[in-house]
């Protein structure tokens, strides 16, 4: 029976839900294949160290941050409806 009112473990469903899309999200975007000495963007030497901490890696520090950057301010979106949607 339908009561039009949300189950004892709706918040936490909302929560691991976002939690798993994220992970997904990220988990695709990690770098595969045989890693670069020189980063694709701007031709900087890739440090051994990061090679070796990275799999794959294929920008040097400063171009991920760059990525990183403009990525995150278009990267999440709200789950929850707004009031006047749920009082519908």
């Amino acid at each position: 029976m339908a009561t039009g009112w949300a189950n004892d473990d709706a918040v936490q469903e909302q929560i691991d839900a976002t939690i798993n899309d994220a992970i997904k999200r990220v988990r695709s975007q990690l770098p595969h294949g045989p890693g670069l000495a020189h980063c694709e963007e701007c031709e900087a030497l890739i440090p051994e160290a990061r090679r070796k901490a990275v799999p794959g890696v294929r920008l040097c520090v400063s171009c991920q941050e760059l990525r990183d950057s403009t990525q995150a301010s278009s990267a999440g979106y709200n789950r929850r409806g707004s009031k006047d949607s749920q009082l519908r």
